[in-house]
């Protein structure tokens, strides 16, 4: 990555996710493709759009004519506190709410096939830099995303979720492949329609993702009667925008219950919500957040960790953070008493992992009562030295601690760890633990090590200290498909081309007829590489006999082309 003081910080795990812009591979069709929308949309968006979006434009260095490199985008988005990186498609959104919580814009790198001009069920770069780039330049919306990713990436998820994401990601690279055969969509689409179906009671993260949907990226703002537009899926859709403003569509107030209306990515929405302004999105978001174990902590929290099967922490009253694959709980009157973890765990302070207590040491899994000690009235984790001595907790002499719960805790005190004038770890040796008939630990296991806590007022995905845990998220394994162009699509793209040079260069006019006679003789239906020639002809007066044939061969594709005779008309009116 290029050296930018926000990409700098980004954290290591998330480096695997990104790639070099591979900007030598774009073809002149594929910058036509992004000129084509891109005027589009400053016509047309500039009248529907938050007011925010064509400055938008301009502050973040936005080209209308040619696909933007990712480094002339840094250059700017610096400017207002933001970075880019291009990733390869879809991206777990986990990973994709944290690019988000540090300032980074992720970018699929890949632009859409002229058939999906209108939209796309795939993210690409026109989604991407023309559609949440410009809107960031407001700094209130941009609180709005910080805020979002933050919170994101901390939203548990499920094994189903990320079933349905890899499916998403599938039909995504299947239908930006212009080669794909209907048979590998229609395949790709009845596999996610399958997961869709069976995703079980949704978890904070698809709950949240509605969020994000209804919002960043379908969201509409102002009066419900005559809303802006703002969400990126519509800014970059040149289709789905025109439509989304027409009474066929749904206009709802946007509230926390947007949370439980699902989305497809294959077709234009039926509904949409509309935020009275951007302010109100933060009120819902915060709301959502008071639902989440990250805030409402108990046996609600270390069950959504346990249902994730993933490395969560759960965070207790003292502090401490228990990071790993939390497997079993025990609860009395409603409460968590005791939890236990699986596989690898880590102990953490403000998110740093605690000398000695990392995820080898602790390689085999972790248990830990909750809760105050019988007839005691000051939580362990708040008793002075004078309080533990009372009590007979002292280094090198065996205790016996009673829980109120019934867990107790036999074994001789190794050393007790203070931090911020807290007792936070308690560290025993010829140990056993028990609660009623079963035994949790027992003194031929090794040192037990008790992370002290009243109660667990936390649960969150992922780790507390990712690089110290070693968390890293793997590039996919599917990768989206390296487009190999048979000759004919290669001779097309030499022809873009060519267009592309006159237009660059106004002395070299005459080439339009011959260009012309290649063009409608080998790809008479090329509806944007004609309207392009248009464009160039429609500047020259010498040109008026060319111009009005190729104009009536455009004007003939669109009667008898519906598939694209409203992109032809639309370019005509430019």
């Amino acid at each position: 990555m290029e050296n930018n003081d926000i990409l700098n910080k980004l954290p290591k795990h998330l480096h695997n996710l990104v790639i070099e812009q591979p900007y030598n591979s774009y073809t002149a069709q594929d910058h036509a493709i992004w000129r084509y929308v891109m005027k589009q949309n400053v016509k047309y968006l500039g009248k529907v759009a938050h007011s925010s979006y064509t400055e938008g434009l301009k502050r973040t260095g936005i080209s209308m004519d040619r696909i933007p490199h990712m480094y002339g985008m840094n250059r700017i988005l610096k400017e207002i506190g933001w970075a880019a990186v291009a990733v390869d498609g879809f991206i777990p959104p986990s990973a994709f709410m944290e690019f988000q919580a540090n300032n980074v814009l992720v970018i699929a790198a890949d632009i859409r096939p002229i058939d999906q001009v209108e939209y796309t069920p795939a993210p690409d770069i026109i989604h991407e830099a023309a559609g949440h780039a410009p809107i960031i330049a407001d700094e209130e919306y941009a609180a709005y995303l910080v805020r979002f990713g933050e919170l994101g990436c901390k939203a548990f998820s499920s094994k189903q979720d990320y079933s349905l994401y890899e499916a998403i990601r599938h039909l995504s690279i299947v239908k930006a492949d212009p080669y794909s055969t209907k048979e590998d969509i229609q395949k790709a689409e009845e596999e996610l329609a399958f997961h869709e179906k069976n995703t079980g009671s949704p978890s904070e993260m698809a709950l949240i993702r509605n969020l994000h949907w209804w919002t960043v990226e379908y969201g509409l703002v102002g009066d419900l009667k005559e809303p802006k537009i703002y969400g990126a899926g519509l800014l970059s859709s040149i289709g789905e925008s025109y439509s989304a403003l027409n009474n066929g569509v749904i206009k709802l107030p946007y509230t926390l219950d947007a949370m439980n209306v699902g989305f497809d990515i294959t077709t234009k929405q039926p509904q949409l919500f509309v935020t009275p302004d951007f302010s109100h999105l933060m009120y819902v978001l915060e709301a959502f957040a008071d639902k989440m174990a990250l805030r409402t902590g108990g046996t609600d929290a270390i069950t959504k960790a346990i249902k994730s099967g993933n490395t969560a922490t759960c965070e207790l009253s003292s502090g401490v953070q228990i990071s790993g694959t939390f497997t079993s709980f025990i609860e009395v009157a409603k409460k968590p008493v005791y939890i236990k973890t699986t596989g690898p765990t880590m102990l953490s302070y403000s998110n740093m992992m605690i000398p000695g207590q990392g995820s080898e040491y602790h390689s085999h899994g972790f248990g830990s009562p909750l809760g105050k000690l019988k007839n005691i009235a000051i939580p362990l984790e708040f008793m002075t030295e004078g309080d533990l001595y009372f009590n007979g907790i002292e280094k090198s002499k065996t205790v016996h601690l009673q829980f109120e719960s019934g867990v107790s805790v036999k074994g001789n005190v190794k050393t007790i760890h203070q931090l911020e004038g807290k007792n936070i770890i308690i560290s025993f040796s010829d140990c056993t633990v028990t609660f009623k008939e079963e035994i949790l630990f027992q003194p031929d296991w090794g040192i037990y090590d008790m992370a002290v806590g009243e109660s667990l007022v936390s649960a969150y995905s992922g780790p507390a200290d990712p690089e110290s845990f070693g968390l890293v998220y793997p590039a996919p394994v599917e990768k989206t498909h390296k487009i190999e162009h048979n000759e004919s699509a290669r001779k097309l793209h030499l022809l873009y081309e060519n267009v592309k040079d006159v237009r660059e260069n106004n002395s070299a006019f005459p080439k339009c007829d011959s260009l012309w006679k290649s063009i409608k003789t080998e790809y008479p239906n090329e509806w944007l590489i004609i309207l392009e020639l248009l464009e160039i002809l429609h500047q020259d007066d010498t040109q008026v006999t060319l111009f009005k044939e190729v104009e009536k061969h455009l004007n003939t594709l669109a009667a008898t082309h519906p598939e694209f005779s409203k992109l032809i008309s639309d370019g005509l009116k430019l």
